[in-house]
């Protein structure tokens, strides 16, 4: 039993690396201007031509790291929300972060200051909404989880309602982009190096804390009883996920249900001890947002849709669908 359940999770751990590499190399093919595969491995081995070494290495290669960059951290700081919420529906975004990044860049949008000035507004904004959360949660040493749910919805709310007004008074030029960022976007995205780097960190951390978190996924009381540290864990997952959740949003905007669907789908392949479930829901997050935002550049082009449309036509579905048949 012991031994089939093992064999069962390497599979899925290498079904799962093989997915994030072949959604690498079909971004790299695809896209308005197809490639075969000899011509990017001409240019992945240096003997390329010049036009399409810039495809693939300038405006291909950047943008899939940071599809892969945004999906692993947002389902990375799904698993994690899951953990401390006791909720398998739990997602990145239910604390008011993207409502506070959201509403910081498009208040600098709209204010009509550049690419830079608007991005580090929407840094700050989901840096406000994290300290604002758990401030409101963390009363002289008494944490509670409700009051940290129920904080972060609010705040959620209050931030949507003001993006919503941001965006009647906004400029009819700036609309259209800061819609797309709303929806969640890839185009801008830029250099994912530090993004990348983010991810392997926090990803390392959590796969080390991963006993305690098994243990923590059990139930407060019990947690106490075999020795964690309950309210310094939590602490630590909730600061961690919204790491991961501020820079996925800070590259891509708001992109919706990887953080929601990844984990809980590996959940339903068998998958539950969070030392294998952590690095397999990084792997399948960045799978799947590579795969949407090939899609999301290549189905239509040369028109490119935001890659948050996509994950939405499909995160709808497989909600309603685990949701339909939750007990």
């Amino acid at each position: 039993m012991i031994a089939a359940r093992a064999r069962r999770t390497v599979f899925v751990l290498v079904l799962f690396a093989g997915l994030a590499v072949a959604s690498l190399g079909v971004g790299l093919l695809a896209g308005s201007v197809p490639l075969s595969f000899s011509d990017v491995a001409r240019v992945l081995t240096g003997r390329g031509t010049s036009a399409i070494s810039e495809i693939v290495l300038t405006i291909r290669l950047p943008r899939l790291l940071a599809a892969f960059a945004c999906g692993g951290l947002l389902a990375l700081a799904g698993t994690l929300l899951q953990v401390l919420l006791r909720n398998p529906l739990a997602d990145p975004y239910v604390l008011g972060i993207s409502g506070g990044a959201g509403l910081g860049l498009l208040t600098a949008t709209s204010l009509g200051l550049g690419y830079a000035p608007s991005q580090l507004a929407g840094l700050i904004g989901a840096l406000a909404a994290v300290l604002t959360v758990f401030g409101l949660s963390f009363r002289a040493g008494d944490w509670n989880l409700y009051r940290l749910l129920l904080t972060g919805v609010v705040f959620s709310a209050g931030c949507g309602a003001l993006i919503s007004l941001t965006l009647l008074l906004a400029p009819q030029a700036a609309v259209k982009g800061m819609l797309f960022w709303l929806i969640g976007d890839l185009s801008g995205a830029g250099n994912p190096g530090w993004a990348l780097a983010v991810m392997l960190v926090l990803g390392i951390v959590s796969i080390m804390g991963a006993g305690a978190l098994n243990v923590l996924s059990l139930g407060r009381d019990k947690a106490a009883t075999l020795g964690v540290s309950v309210v310094a864990a939590e602490i630590v997952i909730y600061l961690a996920a919204s790491a991961a959740t501020v820079t996925s949003v800070a590259l891509a905007g708001t992109v919706g249900f990887v953080g929601l669907i990844v984990p809980h789908l590996i959940r339903l392949l068998g998958i539950t001890d969070l030392r294998w479930l952590i690095p397999t829901a990084i792997l399948g997050g960045g799978a799947l947002l590579s795969f949407a935002d090939t899609a999301a550049r290549s189905v239509w082009a040369p028109l490119q849709l935001p890659v948050g449309v996509l994950t939405a036509l499909l995160g709808v579905p497989v909600v309603l669908l685990l949701l339909a048949r939750r007990r």
